[in-house]
C-alpha cells in the first residue's frame, strides 16, 4: 500500500498538482513514519511557497538536527522568509574545508575504477563475496556523494547569508568552497561569475583547480566526456576580458560538436563577447534572434501581439545587454518600445526599470534617469547595471563628488569588475586629482589584465609619473611582461590621458599606441577607438611630430566616414564612461556619450578632428592653405555655431599668417627686383643715396645670409606676433598675465610661447580624452 500511495503522491506531483501531493503525501508519512517520506512532504510544500509549513514538518522528531538534508531545507526556507541569522545559526559559519581533499581522493578513486585499475574478481571461489563487497562500496560511495552535495548546498547558503550582510569576502570563500565541494553545485559558480566577485584572472585559476574528474555518470565510461562538457560549459560563464581565446574554443565546441548552436546561453555568451569588442550592431543582432525566439505553442499569441511576446519570458541575463546594444546603436524609439512593454507585463522585475532608465538616459533627461536606476537597484541590490547607471547619471550632471560615491558603492559589491575602479580613475581626473586617478587606474588595469593587485604602498603615483622609477614600473606592468596585451584596451587608453596631463608625452603615446594594438588583437571594431588614435595624435602633435600626428588624424578621418560612432571627447573635459552591461566579470567598454542624437555627436567629432588637423598643419612650415581648407571644413562641418568656436578663432588666425606668408613672397620678390636693378645700375644708386646722408644698405638684405634665411626670419617674426595674438584672450581665461611667458618645449610651432602653468594653447582645442566607454563595457 506504501508503494501505491507514493506513486499516486508523484504522479500528482509531475503534473503540478500539489495540493493532491500533499494531501496523499500527508498520508504516506502517516503510514511510513520514515524521515524520508518526512523530507519529501517538506518539499513539497516549499514548492508551493508554504513554508512555514515546511518548517513544522521538519522540525517533528528533531529531522533537522538527525537529517543533513532535512537541515538544508529548513536553513533554504529561512533564506526565503528573509531570516538570514536564523539560517545562519542552523548553518554554522565555517566551512567543512576537509571535505575538499575527500572529494579529490574519491575522484581518483573513482578514476582507478573507470581505467579498470580497480578490484578485479581473480578466483572463482571468491566471486559472490567480492561482488558483494563491491556492491556495497558503490553504496557507500553513493551515500557519501549525497552527503557532499548536501554540504556544498550548506556551503551555498551560507554564501548567500554572508551577501545578504555584505560580507562579500567571507561570501565568496563560501560559493568557492561549495564549487570545490561539489563541481556540479553551479548555483554557487553562477554567484560567482554574475556578481564579479572574482577578478578575470581568479576566474581562470580557478576553473583550473575543479576537479571535474569527480563527476559520476550511470555510464562510467562517459564520466570523463560529461568532465569536459561541464568545464566547456563553466568557462563560457568566465569574464569575456580573462581568456578571449579560451571563450572562443569553447563556444566553437559546443557549437559544433554539442550541437548547442542555437541554445540561448550560447548565443547570449556569443553577443557579450562580441559587446566586449565594441560590435554593437552584430550584437543586437543575436540578441533580438534570442528575443524572437519561441515555441510553437507561443507562435499562435505571436501572430495576435509580436511585439509583446517576443519581449517576454526570456533569461533575465538577457535584458541588460539587448538594452545595452540599443542605447549603444542609438534605437530610441525601439527602447522605448520595449521599457513600455516591460512595464506592463513585467512591472516586478528589475530590468524593467533597468530598461526605462536607460531610455531617460538615451534622451538626456537625467533626473528621470536617475529615479528609475535607484528603483532597479532597489529592487536588486546585486544588479551591477544599475549601480553603475546610477553613477553615471551623476557624471553625466558634472557631479563628481556624487558619482564618486556611487562608484565607490558599486566597487564594494563587485570586487571583480574593474570598471568601478575605472570610471573612479575618470572622475578623479576630471577633478584635477591626478594621483587618485593614476592609482585607480592603474588598480583597473592590473585587475583586468591579471598583472596582480596594485597595492598603494607599491602604486606609481602621477605626482612622480616624471620620475624614472615610475617609468620603469610602468614599463614593467605594460611593456616587458607577457601578460600586458590582456584586458581591457580602454584602460591602456586612460593611463595614457592620465600621463599626458602630467606632460610625459613619451610615455603616453606608448600607452595610447598598445591600447589600439590591444583591441586589433582582440578583434574590437577599430571605429569604435577613434577616441584612443585620437588621444595618439594630439601626443604625437605636442612632442613635435607633426607628420606622424597628421598620418592618425587622417586615420581618424577614414574610420569615421566609414561609419564609426565612437565619441571624442576633449583631453580638457573629462566625461565618463558609459557601461550598461556588466556580465560575468565582463563589463564592456565603448559606449557613447549621453547625447540625443548621435548624428549631432558624428556632427562634433568630426568639426574637431578637422580643427585638430588645421592646427597640425598650422604649425608645419609651408603648409598653412591646408591647415585653412581643414580648418574652414570644420567650420563648415559644426554648422557656424557660435562663429565656429575654436575652428572659426583659429581659422581667422590661419588666414591672416596665409595673408602675412603671401605679402612677405611678394616683398621678396620686390627684394630680387631691386637687387637686380642695382646689379645694372649701381653708380645711380650710389649717388642718390650720398645726397641724404645715410649708408648705402637694402632694407632687410644682409651680405651674410641668403633670400631663403631672410624669408624665413620675416615669417617667423610675423606668425609670432599673430600667435601672440591669439593667446591673449587664454591669458585671461586662466588669470594670467602675458608677460609671464616661457618658450615651448618641444616642436616648431611658429614661434609661439605659453605661460607659465599653462596647459598649452592646444587644450583649447577639442581634444580626446575619456571616450564615453566604448565596454557602460564595460561590469549590462
Amino acid at each position: 500500500m506504501d508503494k501505491y500511495l507514493r506513486n499516486w503522491r508523484q504522479d500528482a506531483l509531475n503534473k503540478g498538482q500539489h495540493d493532491a501531493a500533499i494531501y496523499i503525501g500527508d498520508k504516506v508519512l502517516a503510514l511510513s513514519n520514515s524521515d524520508g517520506d518526512a523530507f519529501w512532504l517538506a518539499q513539497v510544500h516549499f514548492s508551493n511557497n508554504n513554508y512555514t509549513r515546511a518548517l513544522a514538518i521538519l522540525s517533528k522528531k528533531d529531522l533537522i538536527n538527525r537529517s543533513l538534508s532535512c537541515r538544508y531545507l529548513a536553513a533554504h526556507c529561512y533564506i526565503k522568509q528573509g531570516r538570514y541569522e536564523q539560517a545562519l545559526i542552523l548553518l554554522g559559519e565555517d566551512n567543512p574545508i576537509h571535505l575538499i581533499q575527500s572529494v579529490q581522493h574519491n575522484a581518483r578513486r573513482k578514476l582507478a575504477h573507470t581505467n579498470g585499475l580497480g578490484r578485479h574478481i581473480t578466483q572463482r571461489g571468491r566471486g559472490e563475496r567480492d561482488r558483494i563487497e563491491y556492491s556495497e562500496e558503490r553504496e557507500r560511495d553513493r551515500e557519501q556523494e549525497k552527503e557532499l552535495k548536501f554540504q556544498a548546498g550548506m556551503c551555498y547558503l551560507r554564501g548567500l547569508c554572508w551577501s545578504k550582510r555584505n560580507a562579500f569576502d567571507k561570501a565568496k570563500d563560501c560559493f568557492m568552497a561549495a564549487v570545490r565541494i561539489d563541481v556540479q553545485c553551479f548555483e554557487a559558480f553562477d554567484q560567482l561569475m554574475k556578481n564579479s566577485l572574482l577578478t578575470p584572472a581568479e576566474e581562470i585559476q580557478f576553473l583550473n583547480e575543479l576537479d571535474f574528474d569527480s563527476i559520476r555518470t550511470e555510464e562510467p565510461a562517459q564520466a570523463q566526456e560529461a568532465a569536459h562538457l561541464t568545464k566547456l560549459l563553466y568557462t563560457t560563464r568566465l569574464s569575456k576580458y580573462s581568456s578571449p581565446q579560451t571563450m572562443t574554443d569553447a563556444t566553437e565546441t559546443l557549437a559544433t560538436h554539442y550541437n548547442l548552436a542555437d541554445n540561448p546561453d550560447l548565443m547570449l555568451t556569443q553577443a557579450e563577447t562580441l559587446y566586449t569588442q565594441c560590435r554593437f550592431h552584430e550584437a543586437l543582432a543575436i540578441t533580438t534572434q534570442i528575443l524572437n525566439s519561441s515555441s510553437n505553442a507561443e507562435r499562435e499569441d505571436l501572430d495576435q501581439n509580436p511585439d509583446v511576446m517576443a519581449s517576454l519570458g526570456h533569461a533575465p541575463n538577457l535584458y541588460p545587454l539587448h538594452i545595452a546594444c540599443l542605447y549603444e546603436t542609438s534605437q530610441h524609439n525601439t527602447l522605448f518600445h520595449l521599457s513600455h512593454t516591460l512595464s506592463l507585463h513585467a512591472p516586478h522585475e528589475s530590468y524593467t526599470y533597468l530598461a526605462i532608465a536607460t531610455y531617460y538616459l538615451s534622451t538626456a533627461r537625467i533626473p528621470e534617469a536617475r529615479r528609475f536606476f535607484s528603483k532597479a537597484s532597489l529592487m536588486n541590490p546585486h544588479s551591477a547595471e544599475a549601480w553603475i547607471g546610477f553613477a553615471h547619471t551623476f557624471a553625466a550632471e558634472g557631479e563628481h563628488d556624487q558619482a564618486i560615491a556611487a562608484y565607490s558603492t558599486a566597487s564594494r559589491l563587485f570586487q571583480g569588475s574593474h570598471l568601478p575602479s575605472l570610471f573612479l580613475g575618470m572622475q578623479h581626473l576630471g577633478l584635477g586629482n591626478m594621483t587618485l586617478a593614476w592609482e585607480y587606474v592603474l588598480h583597473a588595469f592590473s585587475m583586468s589584465s591579471g598583472a596582480g593587485s596594485v597595492s598603494a604602498a607599491s602604486s606609481v603615483t602621477a605626482s612622480r609619473a616624471k620620475t624614472e622609477e615610475d617609468t620603469n614600473r610602468l614599463n614593467q606592468l605594460v611593456f616587458t611582461q607577457p601578460h600586458a596585451l590582456k584586458g581591457d584596451p580602454l584602460v591602456i587608453g586612460e593611463l595614457g590621458v592620465i600621463l599626458y596631463h602630467q606632460t610625459n608625452l613619451n610615455v603616453a603615446a606608448k600607452l595610447f599606441k598598445r591600447g589600439l594594438e590591444l583591441a586589433a588583437q582582440l578583434g574590437c571594431d577599430m571605429s569604435a577607438w577613434v577616441a584612443v588614435r585620437g588621444n595618439l595624435a594630439h601626443a604625437l602633435r605636442r612632442m613635435g611630430r607633426y607628420q606622424e600626428s597628421l598620418d592618425q588624424f587622417d586615420e581618424c578621418l577614414r574610420q569615421l566616414t566609414g561609419g564609426a560612432s565612437s565619441i571624442l571627447s576633449g583631453l580638457g573635459k573629462n566625461f565618463t564612461s558609459m557601461n550598461l552591461s556588466v556580465d560575468s566579470g565582463a563589463i564592456s567598454t565603448g559606449l557613447t556619450a549621453h547625447s540625443v542624437s548621435a548624428g549631432y555627436e558624428q556632427r562634433n567629432l568630426l568639426a574637431a578632428i578637422h580643427t585638430a588637423r588645421g592646427l597640425v598643419l598650422l604649425s608645419m612650415m609651408s603648409r598653412t592653405r591646408e591647415a585653412v581648407e581643414a580648418l574652414h571644413e570644420a567650420v563648415r562641418i559644426s554648422g557656424g555655431d557660435a562663429g565656429g568656436g575654436m575652428a572659426g578663432t583659429l581659422l581667422t588666425r590661419a588666414m591672416e599668417v596665409w595673408a602675412a606668408e603671401q605679402d612677405n613672397e611678394d616683398d621678396a620678390e620686390d627684394a630680387f627686383s631691386e637687387d637686380e636693378d642695382d646689379t645694372e645700375q649701381p653708380q645711380h644708386h650710389a649717388t642718390s643715396r650720398a645726397g641724404t646722408g645715410r649708408d648705402f644698405q637694402q632694407p632687410g638684405i644682409h651680405a651674410d645670409l641668403d633670400m631663403n634665411d631672410l624669408i624665413s626670419r620675416k615669417l617667423d617674426k610675423d606668425a609670432e606676433n599673430l600667435l601672440d595674438g591669439i593667446l591673449m584672450p587664454s591669458y585671461s581665461k586662466y588669470g594670467r598675465q602675458p608677460s609671464e611667458e616661457i618658450p615651448v618645449q618641444s616642436g616648431h610651432n611658429l614661434g609661439r610661447r605659453r605661460a607659465p602653468g599653462e596647459q598649452s594653447f592646444e587644450v583649447e582645442v577639442q581634444e580626446p580624452s575619456q571616450s564615453w566607454s566604448t565596454r557602460a563595457r564595460r561590469e549590462r
